[in-house]
């Protein structure tokens, strides 16, 4: 299966609730931590909703 790598590149301050547990979802905790999830489509829809915060790329 693929991988993705997703990297958290804004804060979360100051955004609604549902993109913070969106993130903490990920496993994103806090600006630069990357983490690496295979690429199914709820991954990909979460990336989607909060592609404003992360940056992503193919593993």
């Amino acid at each position: 299966m693929e991988k993705i790598k997703v990297t958290q590149v804004k804060s979360s301050i100051k955004r609604p609730e549902r993109q913070k547990r969106t993130l903490t979802a990920l496993g994103l905790k806090g600006i630069g931590q990357v983490v690496e999830h295979d690429a199914t489509p709820n991954i990909l829809g979460m990336v989607k909703k909060v592609e404003h915060l992360v940056s992503y790329e193919e593993a």
